[in-house]
């Protein structure tokens, strides 16, 4: 899964699961404040300090309303190394977002995914005083999935943490559970379309071979209670080589139009030109078609493509 495809897929979450997000990150607002009256999505992106400050992964902010007050839930989620997150630019964000709306609570929460241990921890607050006098207190709603243990959370009855019970922590022996665990409690808490959409999501970040997707099918099957889940299963494995076969052989058309390109434009006709197209992504494919347009030069194109079977932008 590309970086893009996780953003849009983790974004999606929480935009099919406001509330559920909500109840498992602040359980108390609801507890305190009553039902939610009206979720509203904040499609904008905080304003950067630099044209080199980038975002960070993803910046979700859902503003709740409730009878009397207004809670604005800002999420983001952090996959980097965690010796490059920054407090100091998270409480810049968040003052931003403070001072578009005013009357909302805004709660900053920070959700790390990566499934390590981390050697050094990050900063959870930061504060300025002098004697007893307090200038600044800052801090936000630290999240490290790898932190929980999968297990706690098999009977919990929220799909938010269902999905995100591969990001969790468990051991290579309990790895089987937690997968039929995601399975079968995403598919009791939510609708059909729901399930087959976020059941890639649970396979990709429990890294899920074909083989072991195969086997998790014939062992879900057997069980009069999970038999519809594995037919399921079944037709998102076909849905799946559909969508790949159709890619491939779009990628495949790409690859002889534009070696038909280069050898009209330069008149030439290198044989191992396809082989060195086939390295190249769609996007890049459609990337090259814009350079043959533009490069009087076949070395150019050479070298272009060279780099990126190398990596190199």
């Amino acid at each position: 899964m590309t970086q893009e495809s996780h953003d849009h897929n983790f974004k999606n979450m929480f935009l099919d699961f406001p509330e559920e997000a909500l109840e498992w990150i602040l359980p108390e607002t609801l507890e305190k404040w009553g039902p939610v009256h009206h979720i509203e999505f904040i499609r904008q992106e905080p304003k950067k300090r630099r044209l080199s400050d980038p975002y960070f992964d993803l910046d979700m902010p859902i503003l709740f309303s409730f009878k009397d007050r207004q809670l604005l839930l800002w999420l983001v989620e952090f996959q980097d190394d965690n010796a490059k997150f920054s407090i100091c630019k998270l409480l810049r964000y968040t003052t931003d977002l403070m001072e578009a709306y005013p009357k909302a609570l805004v709660i900053p929460t920070v959700l790390f995914t990566d499934r390590t241990k981390w050697r050094k921890d990050v900063a959870r607050h930061l504060e300025t005083s002098l004697s007893d006098r307090l200038f600044l207190h800052f801090e936000y709603v630290f999240i490290k999935l790898f932190d929980f243990n999968a297990r706690d959370y098999y009977n919990s009855s929220n799909p938010v943490v269902k999905i995100l019970l591969p990001k969790m922590n468990y051991t290579a022996e309990e790895r089987w559970e937690v997968i039929r665990q995601a399975y079968i409690g995403l598919f009791e808490l939510v609708s059909s379309v729901l399930f087959g959409k976020y059941i890639d999501f649970i396979d990709t970040y429990a890294e899920i071979s074909e083989e072991e997707r195969e086997t998790l099918y014939h062992q879900v099957k057997e069980s009069e209670e999970t038999a519809m889940i594995a037919q399921m299963l079944r037709n998102e494995g076909i849905q799946e080589g559909i969508q790949k076969g159709i890619q491939k052989g779009l990628q495949e058309g790409h690859i002889i139009l534009l070696s038909r390109q280069l050898a009209k434009k330069y008149h030439v006709y290198p044989e191992k030109l396809p082989a060195q197209l086939k390295c190249l992504s769609s996007e890049e494919l459609l990337d090259l078609g814009e350079r043959i347009l533009e490069c009087d030069s076949f070395q150019d194109i050479q070298l272009w493509i060279r780099k990126r079977e190398k990596g190199t932008p």
